[in-house]
């Protein structure tokens, strides 16, 4: 799987505190050896994102991705109210 940050999720990204960078690029790594590994609670947003699922960053931070053809590309990143709100 080959990732891909689309330029709406690098505008999100460079407005995060670092350490909420640093914790992205530590789940980044979970996702790309087990995407569903239980500590990303990795499900269907659909419905607010047709198409895409979410992963937990945080408790309280989540990105947003869509998968095509074995490939993710991250859309959105941002606390849960930011994203859904």
């Amino acid at each position: 799987m080959n990732p891909a940050l689309h330029k709406s999720f690098k505008k999100d990204f460079r407005k995060l505190p670092e350490k909420i960078q640093e914790q992205f690029f530590e789940r980044a790594a979970l996702f790309f050896e087990n995407r569903f590994n239980p500590l990303l609670n990795n499900h269907s947003v659909d419905a607010a994102y047709p198409g895409c699922r979410s992963i937990n960053i945080t408790g309280n931070y989540r990105a947003i991705f869509r998968e095509e053809n074995g490939d993710a590309e991250f859309l959105h990143i941002g606390t849960h109210s930011q994203l859904y709100g």
